[in-house]
């Protein structure tokens, strides 16, 4: 008889809480950035989001089918970026969940924000009001259309090049860290030098 799984609901309210926290910052970023800004810059604000969304969700199923030996192969061969790739695969159920739930739903929701905003954009240009609801339809289903397509050719390249997406992600992980960890350093050097004046 297998045992019962324990629900973690430790992550489950980290989720929340994270989701909650994420979605506002991004909502009230990319409104504010796209207030003031023609159609077309709100198109190409609205295609990165879309694109974000995709990477993310690449990851997500990447993590999922990975094999983790190979990193055991390259982390023994002193390739410092395959500790996180591990790390990612360990956590797969997690990183999937981020990736696919957390940042694809505020993507989605940034997206639906930004058509509304572009709708408003395209008013300036005396478009008579009874082809707003037409505008609206079309933007939301191309919108839609591009999501999906673009979600289904990053799941076949995730599912197909697994290892490769992985390996990169790790790459990109640790170079921010590592990144982040000099100007953290720069900074407590400085302090340092601050006192001693």
């Amino acid at each position: 008889m297998k045992a019962k799984r324990k629900i973690n609901y430790r992550w489950i309210i980290r989720t929340f809480i994270m989701t909650f926290m994420l979605a506002v910052i991004f909502s009230v970023v990319s409104e504010a950035l796209m207030r003031n800004v023609n159609v077309f810059s709100a198109f190409l604000m609205l295609m990165i989001i879309i694109f974000i969304g995709i990477f993310f969700d690449a990851i997500g199923i990447a993590v999922a089918a990975a094999n983790e030996k190979p990193f055991h192969s390259m982390a023994s061969a002193q390739i410092k970026s395959a500790k996180y790739s591990i790390m990612l695969i360990k956590n797969a159920s997690k990183v999937s969940n981020f990736c696919n739930d957390v940042i694809g739903d505020i993507a989605g929701i940034i997206s639906g924000t930004t058509i509304g905003i572009i709708i408003g954009a395209i008013s300036q240009y005396n478009i008579p009001t009874k082809f707003y609801p037409y505008l609206s339809v079309g933007i939301s289903g191309l919108v839609a259309a591009m999501t999906v397509g673009g979600k289904a050719i990053g799941k076949e390249i995730a599912i197909s090049r697994a290892k490769e997406v992985v390996d990169f992600t790790g790459k990109i992980i640790y170079v921010l860290k590592l990144v982040f960890s000099i100007g953290t350093y720069k900074k407590m050097l400085q302090g340092r030098r601050d006192r001693n004046v």
